[in-house]
């Protein structure tokens, strides 16, 4: 059974504890919340507007973590709050924040988001960016702009002195009860849990297909769907989170074969 702690009582660095949820919980509430990076002593930070959870071994089929560990998910496996990146498509970086409960695995990958501060750096490593609002609009041109590479995998997100760190602009209250999340399904094929919602709520439709998330905090709502490139069990998931109108979210996008 999912159970949710309290979010944090004023905006800041959050505790270890707050990241020791399950990867579905802690997912919307890193909606506004702003990464930072000093990569080469150059500060660029990034509001997140697009997050994807992802579970443990056995529970979630579109999960590294999903089979087992290995050397390339260790991350996955270790203290919450802390960073997974791992490489895709033989070129790019993706930037994962590591959230699990005790003696589980999981992470949410972050999607996308607004440079807002550093944009002249963050050009700099994304000259191919057409506007602002592309910069950080995907997982690879987030973790591109941030400077992010594998020299970041584990790295501690909770040190206020660290390279990249991450701080809740917004304080947001849990979404979840001793049910689970509203809004939220567990994935295909996980377990016995498979196909349930969680808190008996699947949200309010709307005309894209995607859901609006219960338990909003006020100013942050959030628009929930499928998850991006999948295929498969989890692939129709709802662990897709979005900050409903904000023109850095990335286009969504089934799996396809190749």
């Amino acid at each position: 059974m999912v159970q949710g702690d309290p979010s944090p009582a004023k905006p800041g660095i959050p505790s270890r504890e707050w990241f020791a949820r399950h990867p579905v919980l802690v997912a919307p509430e890193l909606l506004g919340a702003v990464l930072t990076s000093t990569v080469d002593r150059s500060p660029v930070s990034i509001r997140i507007t697009e997050v994807e959870a992802y579970g443990g071994v056995g529970e979630d089929p579109g999960s590294h973590a999903y089979r087992r560990r290995t050397p390339r998910n260790a991350a996955m496996f270790g203290p919450p709050g802390c960073a997974y990146v791992y490489f895709t498509y033989g070129m790019h970086w993706c930037l994962n924040v590591v959230a699990h409960e005790e003696g589980s695995a999981g992470a949410v990958l972050v999607r996308a988001g607004e440079v807002v501060d550093g944009q002249g750096r963050a050009r700099e490593r994304r000259p191919a960016a057409r506007a602002d609002r592309d910069l950080a609009r995907g997982p690879a041109r987030l973790a591109a702009a941030l400077g992010v590479t594998r020299e970041l995998d584990g790295a501690d997100l909770l040190d206020p002195g660290g390279i990249l760190r991450i701080e809740l602009r917004l304080a947001r209250p849990a979404t979840a009860h001793a049910g689970g999340v509203a809004g939220a399904a567990w994935p295909s094929g996980a377990d016995d849990r498979a196909g349930a919602l969680p808190g008996g709520s699947s949200g309010t439709p709307t005309p894209d297909g995607t859901q609006t998330g219960a338990g909003d905090a006020p100013g942050v709502g959030h628009h929930t769907g499928p998850r991006t490139g999948l295929m498969g069990q989890g692939s129709d998931t709802p662990w897709r989170f979005w900050i409903p109108g904000d023109p850095t979210v990335s286009p969504h996008r089934a799996g396809t074969r190749t």
